[in-house]
């Protein structure tokens, strides 16, 4: 498969019929239904679902076959599967993900920018869902069709709940099982990196555990004249319940169960993340006039965001508004904690050690309670074949990939990796530093995403002669 009839094609498709159906997926409202209690009768995301699945009926090879498929109470996936050619000698499925739901429209767009209004400026497409993932269907497809007689069978997994943390997908899978085959390479397109110049491949993701905790010490508020220096407050309970988890001083996270060994080999690319784009965990950040970072070195710093535990307070309750604070002392005080967890940490065992420690034992006999509990793994990708990383190194960029680990979570990435233990893997994307995505201005590398297009193609295709 020679590189310019790939280029070629990529480069006309996304013209031709990419760019003008993602324009009209991103005008669709498709908020996930974490952020949207009514997204039944809103009807968005099944209108985002139907729209990418017309634009794959037209576009996907001769015996395809595209199906909406929806369980009770959870959001639809939608599902194409496309035959293998007749020259793939390879063995087994290749599975490509992205997801049609979108993160909240967010206040403060520039002049002449909106969350549901495509906008194209030079090789910018702005909108809400344009890099974070509405690309990542068209750019799949395209990618199977570029990589012409030399693909293994395909499916296409597009689901409309990731940002609501996968609700429902683990079901999706068993109830798909048969049909999703025996899945020799996934490749996930919701990932990205620091850059335009080269290919991101992440090798591992961080787990999440997020929980309110509680504290009361009356039944009723009371003048805090009367109660203050009687009663210690639940503030003052809650930060000693806190320095229990996290050490205020380093923010290093105290409970073993929240701990893990980083290997050698993450830490190595780390180093070389470092010495590559020094700085590189700064430049999405506006850190206030004077302010400084966690640490004084750029690898540690990639490390404390990718392998090592954190938490922040989200959110909080029982808290007035400063300006109709009075001179109180409050019954309670909650706090949403929300946890970073490193990708081989199992997130069930960290909630119970935050149960534990949290609720036994409370100063001054006060009440903490832990609700609103949610917790998943993270991930960390095997070892690439020798197959994978010789089409890694196809040509389509200048610069060679580049290895790293992300702070955040996909949770198909988790799922997938305990279903299909021996697949290959490839997490990437055309999201940058730069890309705004969850807040204003969110916009796609138009050309950076052609390019990842045809890297995949380059994949699938080496993919199609491995045995």
């Amino acid at each position: 498969m020679e590189i310019e009839q790939v280029r070629a094609h990529v480069e006309a498709a996304w013209a031709e019929r990419v760019l003008p159906s993602l324009a009209e997926f991103v005008a669709i409202p498709a908020v996930s239904p974490a952020y949207d209690a009514q997204w039944r009768e809103r009807g968005h995301l099944r209108r985002a679902v139907e729209h990418v699945r017309g634009w794959i009926e037209a576009n996907a090879p001769a015996g395809s076959t595209v199906d909406v498929v929806e369980l009770d109470g959870v959001p639809p996936l939608l599902l194409a599967e496309i035959p293998a050619t007749p020259g793939a000698s390879g063995e087994g499925t290749a599975l490509l993900y992205g997801h049609l739901d979108k993160q909240p429209p967010f206040d403060g767009w520039s002049e002449g920018l909106g969350p549901w209004q495509p906008v194209v400026r030079g090789d910018r497409l702005y909108g809400r869902g344009a890099v974070d993932d509405g690309y990542a269907a068209y750019a799949a497809l395209t990618a199977v069709r570029a990589a012409g007689g030399e693909h293994c069978r395909v499916v296409l997994v597009l689901e409309a709940g990731e940002e609501s943390g996968s609700p429902g997908l683990p079901d999706y899978l068993d109830h798909l099982a048969d049909r999703l085959g025996r899945v020799s390479l996934v490749t996930c397109l919701d990932s990205g990196g620091g850059d335009f110049e080269r290919l991101w491949v992440t090798r591992s993701l961080r787990g999440i555990l997020q929980a309110t905790l509680t504290v009361a010490v009356l039944q009723e508020a009371v003048h805090s004249g009367i109660a203050s220096g009687v009663v210690a407050s639940s503030f003052r309970i809650l930060r000693l319940l806190l320095d229990r988890l996290e050490d205020p001083a380093t923010g290093r996270i105290l409970l073993p169960e929240l701990n893990a060994p980083i290997p050698p080999e993450r830490v190595a690319d780390a180093q070389r993340l470092a010495e590559l784009r020094p700085l590189s965990t700064l430049r999405p950040l506006s850190l206030v006039a004077g302010g400084r970072p966690a640490d004084d070195d750029e690898a540690e710093r990639i490390l404390n965001n990718t392998w090592r535990p954190t938490l922040s307070v989200t959110g909080a309750a029982g808290l007035p508004d400063v300006a109709e604070a009075g001179a109180v002392l409050r019954a309670s005080t909650s706090l949403r904690l929300s946890f970073r967890l490193p990708p081989t940490v199992n997130a069930a065992d960290a909630a119970a050690a935050l149960e534990r420690v949290t609720t036994t034992d409370v100063p001054f006999g006060a009440s903490a309670t832990l609700t609103d509990v949610m917790a998943q793994d993270g991930w960390c990708a095997p070892e690439p074949p020798a197959w994978l990383s010789a089409a890694l190194e196809s040509g389509v960029f200048e610069a060679p990939h580049q290895f790293m680990g992300l702070g955040g979570g996909i949770p198909f990435m988790q799922m997938l990796g305990q279903a299909y233990p021996d697949a290959a893997f490839l997490v990437t994307g055309a999201v940058g530093a730069e890309s705004n995505m969850h807040v204003p201005d969110e916009w796609l590398n138009i050309p950076f995403a052609r390019q990842v297009t045809e890297a995949v193609a380059h994949v699938l295709a080496a993919h199609a002669l491995q045995r």
